[in-house]
């Protein structure tokens, strides 16, 4: 909850230095999301500061992986909605996500050779309290399986997906870590081992799988 406050906090204050930034950026009303290409330094009010530092970079050349930023404007669209992304949004987003795709030469989900993005959130002044990054976002369980191929290392594309579902629970949909710690726990009793580095690839699909209750149990989804 701590959480979920000082970040609507933060957006609101970067909402009201919004307006002036997008008067000196050619006018933009209406866009939500910009490609990196798209940005620069000047624009951490709309972009934050995380977002035009990358933007800053890439205009520089620098070796930045592709991606793009969902802008303060975007938040305060979702908080004045209700805290849901209007369609405008959603299918700009769709655009950008193609294009990412297309860059990188990969799809988000793909049973193959899946795209996996990290999320970070940014604003034009740093505070504590902001959320909390969420990696490997793309994994699914038709992914995992490409990941596993692709490294010839199933135990790593699985410790990456419970991984990643723990995370995502708790950063995205509120779980306390603490009901993904029993289960892990639970699975390292039933398999007599200490450490989560001594469970093997079938064992770490079993924690998925508890993983996934808990999310069941907790949000009901």
């Amino acid at each position: 909850m701590m959480r979920r406050t000082l970040f609507k906090h933060t957006t609101s204050l970067v909402s009201k230095l919004s307006l002036p930034t997008l008067l000196a950026n050619q006018f933009n009303f209406g866009k939500y999301v910009y490609n990196f290409e798209e940005g620069n330094a000047g624009m951490k009010y709309l972009l934050g500061g995380k977002g035009s530092n990358l933007c800053e970079m890439t205009n520089m050349n620098i070796p930045v992986p592709p991606g793009f930023i969902l802008s303060v404007d975007a938040c305060n669209q979702y908080q004045e909605d209700g805290g849901s992304l209007n369609k405008g949004i959603v299918k700009e987003y769709m655009k950008h996500l193609k294009t990412l795709e297309k860059k990188m030469g990969k799809k988000l989900g793909n049973s193959k050779d899946p795209l996996l993005v990290s999320v970070r959130s940014g604003a034009a002044i740093s505070m504590p309290g902001m959320m909390d990054t969420v990696l490997n976002l793309g994994m699914n369980d038709k992914s995992v399986e490409g990941i596993g191929r692709l490294t010839d290392n199933p135990r790593f594309a699985w410790d990456s997906y419970r991984r990643f579902i723990q995370m995502f629970g708790d950063v995205v949909m509120g779980i306390e870590p603490k009901y993904f710690e029993t289960e892990l726990d639970k699975i390292k009793e039933e398999k007599g081992v200490e450490h989560d580095t001594d469970l093997h690839s079938a064992d770490l699909q079993n924690v998925v799988v508890a993983f996934k209750g808990v999310i069941q149990e907790q949000v009901g989804t």
